[in-house]
């Protein structure tokens, strides 16, 4: 049991299903009060009352206020979870663009911005933010998640380095695949890429817990991750004829 989270009031968004719904549970198994949040408000009801949590359903970007009513006036924990799975190219609809930025990226900002004056001011806080691998690295056949993805990190990174003298601390998940409907939702190229090394929402759970106990920014539950982002940054055109490699090998089967 991770004892920085007993009694802790904490806000899970996107938390109907998959990695959401695992940080909702093994949160309210450590002791903490929680709230569900996703846009669909069954699943929202259903996981809360499976957890003895409270539901707050709706737009992630502008639940702080209501999930602070329902833990009592206070929020300790935020989890920046929810986000879309936005596909497609350079010529994605720039509507497709829109909401892909607005979820993965300034979900996460509004939230903070709501956030940060009463954690200052205490002294404590933590966020959470579920970016994914392809904010490390890249996504085949995703530039508006990618992308977006990558902003995330950019996000949770700042906020660390500007507020972790101040009693914030931010984790920032990044698995690779991930058995959830998103997974499924990516297609051929997540089937290619992410399907074969898939693990279960609860080890990304198993992952987080183990990186608030270490204290820890980068949480990485497929441990490989650290390599790929190694060789990305150290040798990136390599790295980038190597997912150019899976790039072509996707079009390929995809042709026939």
């Amino acid at each position: 049991m991770v004892e920085a989270v007993q009694d802790a009031a904490v806000v899970v968004t996107g938390a109907g299903g998959g990695i959401g719904a695992a940080l909702a549970r093994r949160f309210a198994a450590a002791g903490a009060r929680v709230v569900v949040n996703d846009l669909d408000p069954a699943k929202a009801e259903a996981v809360a009352g499976e957890i003895g949590g409270v539901a707050v359903p709706g737009d992630a970007s502008a639940i702080v206020a209501d999930a602070r009513d329902a833990l009592g006036g206070r929020v300790d924990v935020y989890c920046a979870n929810a986000g879309v799975g936005s596909g497609g190219t350079e010529a994605a609809d720039e509507a497709v663009w829109a909401l892909a930025w607005d979820v993965n990226v300034m979900a996460h900002v509004r939230a903070a911005h709501a956030l940060l004056p009463d954690w200052l001011e205490r002294g404590a806080g933590r966020f959470v933010s579920t970016v994914s691998a392809a904010g490390l690295l890249t996504m085949i056949g995703a530039a508006p998640y990618s992308v977006t993805k990558h902003g995330a990190y950019a996000f949770a990174e700042w906020l660390s380095l500007t507020y972790r003298h101040r009693g914030v601390k931010v984790h920032a998940i990044c698995p690779q695949g991930v058995r959830t409907d998103m997974l499924t939702a990516s297609g051929s190229a997540g089937e290619l890429v992410l399907a074969p090394t898939a693990i279960e929402p609860d080890d990304v759970a198993d992952a987080l817990f183990k990186g608030i106990e270490e204290d820890r920014f980068l949480i990485l539950p497929h441990p490989e991750v650290a390599e790929y982002y190694r060789a990305r940054a150290t040798e990136p055109d390599r790295w980038l004829r190597g997912m150019n490699r899976l790039q072509r090998q996707w079009e390929e089967a995809t042709a026939r």
